[in-house]
């Protein structure tokens, strides 16, 4: 993947000084997502693995709304004509954006506003950080429409996030949660204005591009690997993670810039 030249079909991607963003662009229908943009999105994420010089992505949505979930008329309507093969081809495909988004090494980072909802929600919980504004109204809203709440990862990774008790309230009513309960529960990491989540996000997004970047794949992949493991495996992993880091140039760099008393310069080897 080259990101200076990709040119996405179903969403927009821009890319500057190591920091991708993905801006899902319907506004008028407050961002839905469709069977192609699932399917372009999963792409992207799992190409990011071959993307050493994107270090960070943000992810937005585009006139002041995240995204609304799946389109109605363009993938709820249809569910409901396919066999059963086809509709586990359908839930497997959007399980595997969650997968993508997760397994791709640069840390992601969501930034949110007016509705996140269904499919939305899921996205930015697959983030790694997530900023919001006051009017960022998030819901978990599948049982809806008929469906559980586990779709995409949403009982396994929503409970480490905010809590069992909270997540299984918010997955059987599929409320809307308000930005300051999101903030207060830990689901967003802070709130900022609406006219500048999408700068505060690429300028967070680029302090952590300028950090060592196998360092910060690392520490991505360990906070997903340890989910299932014990503390004692967690702890032998983490030594393992950590000697390999120490193997790094930037790792040396960082010691000679701290020995001459200035800020290292790391370059993502």
């Amino acid at each position: 993947m080259n990101p200076e030249s990709y040119q996405p079909a179903h969403f927009l991607w821009e890319f500057a000084e190591g920091v991708g963003t993905v801006i899902l662009n319907r506004p008028e229908r407050k961002n839905p997502l469709t069977f192609e943009s699932y399917a372009e999105l999963r792409d992207l994420f799992r190409a990011l693995a071959d993307a050493p010089s994107v270090k960070t992505v943000v992810i937005a949505g585009a006139g002041g709304n995240f995204c609304s979930g799946g389109d109605v008329h363009e993938i709820i309507g249809p569910l409901t004509e396919m066999d059963m093969p086809g509709l586990l081809r359908f839930t497997r495909m959007t399980g595997d954006l969650v997968k993508a988004m997760r397994a791709c090494p640069q840390p992601l980072v969501a930034a949110l506003d007016g509705i996140c909802a269904g499919a939305g929600a899921i996205l930015a919980m697959a983030a790694d950080i997530r900023l919001a504004t006051p009017e960022t109204k998030t819901a978990f809203l599948f049982t809806r429409v008929g469906l559980a709440g586990c779709d995409m990862g949403a009982c396994a990774m929503l409970p480490r996030i905010i809590g069992q008790s909270r997540a299984s309230e918010l997955l059987y009513t599929g409320r809307f949660m308000t930005a300051d309960e999101c903030e207060r529960w830990g689901f967003f990491t802070r709130i900022v204005t609406p006219d500048t989540v999408l700068a505060q996000a690429q300028l967070l997004a680029k302090q952590i591009s300028e950090g060592p970047t196998f360092a910060n794949t690392m520490t991505k992949r360990m906070l997903a690997m340890e989910w299932a493991m014990s503390v004692e495996e967690a702890i032998e992993a983490e030594a393992v993670a950590q000697a390999l880091c120490m193997t790094t140039e930037d790792f040396a760099r960082a010691f000679e810039a701290f020995s001459n008393k200035r800020m290292p310069q790391f370059q993502g080897n």
